[in-house]
């Protein structure tokens, strides 16, 4: 009888790693989570990520019981093995990070490494609204903003592993400056940090993008404004992810897809006004059905074996 009945999955985010204990049904038996940017080194990561396992590995028998674990991280390369000049990580900021091999001398098992928008889209296609779609496109609204394609039923990975980096998009040309050193980005208007920023220039005010959705729930008006700002540039970048992919569906996890129609309602308008005319009405926009940001460490957990 095989004793190694259980998968680890890493959501590595620009604030929170969320690890998870994975069983084959694709439920999640033990989380726990560190925070991402505490450190002063990868070295320091991984070391506090590995003692954090520690705990919940204990719980499930010990790493005799372990498979192998999936790490979906900013900018992580399922080629290299390394998070590559991740403009939201300190730690991983400047260079390539070789994370895959750090954890693998660690814990000894087989790791596997991916952007953590396609690790979502993996979870979401195994277990999510995408089970039954070949053609979508998944799109993390968190820190930054991610995205994974599948396509023919297959992820999207390029050439050197890079592809599908659609925070990227120049959505302002010449417009703010992004993490990763372009201007006008998808991701400087779109991710969580965007939207503060763009209520620190309208309401002259420090908010997170919770509170500014709490205030656009309850009436404010300048609040609501820039969720329909926000979600209008969000279908137009659809619009044209549209035109290389023909994806059946946008899929949106992360926490600013609980706005709701606040997001949805801008999203699909400017995308239907954007968008060429043989695609107009064919994109569903969706919210992902996997709780808590799941998606992530489920499509994580399934990389060594997908």
């Amino acid at each position: 009888m095989n004793s190694k009945k259980y998968n680890i999955g890493l959501d590595l985010g620009g604030t929170n790693s969320v690890f998870g204990i994975v069983d084959a049904e694709g439920k999640i038996v033990c989380k726990t989570s560190i925070k991402t940017q505490d450190y002063a080194s990868a070295e320091d990561f991984v070391e506090a990520a590995v003692n954090a396992l520690a705990i919940i590995i204990n719980k499930v028998g010990g790493i005799e019981t372990i498979k192998s674990m999936g790490i979906g991280a900013p900018n992580g390369n399922i080629i290299t093995g390394c998070i590559e000049f991740a403009p939201n990580i300190a730690w991983a900021h400047e260079g390539k990070v070789p994370l895959v091999k750090m954890f693998e001398e660690r814990l000894g098992i087989p790791v596997a490494m991916t952007n953590d928008a396609n690790a979502a889209a993996v979870g979401e296609k195994a277990f999510g609204v995408a089970k039954n779609m070949n053609d979508f496109i998944v799109i993390t609204l968190g820190t930054g903003v991610g995205s994974g394609i599948f396509c023919n039923g297959k992820l999207v990975y390029g050439a050197d592993g890079n592809a599908g980096e659609l925070g990227h998009l120049t959505i302002r040309r010449g417009g703010r400056l992004c993490g990763c050193g372009k201007k006008g980005c998808l991701e400087a208007y779109c991710s969580a940090t965007g939207i503060a920023r763009s209520a620190k220039e309208k309401m002259h005010k420090d908010f997170t993008s919770y509170e500014v959705a709490q205030a656009a729930e309850k009436g404010d008006a300048t609040a609501r404004e820039i969720y329909e700002e926000t979600g209008r540039m969000l279908g137009e970048a659809c619009a044209e992810m549209m035109l290389f992919s023909s994806p059946e569906a946008f899929i949106f996890f992360g926490g600013l897809a609980n706005a709701g129609e606040l997001l949805f309602a801008p999203i699909r308008e400017a995308f239907e006004e954007n968008v060429m005319p043989c695609f107009k009405g064919k994109a569903k926009f969706l919210k992902s059905a996997l709780q808590g940001g799941d998606a992530a460490i489920l499509g994580a957990a399934r990389l060594v074996d997908n």
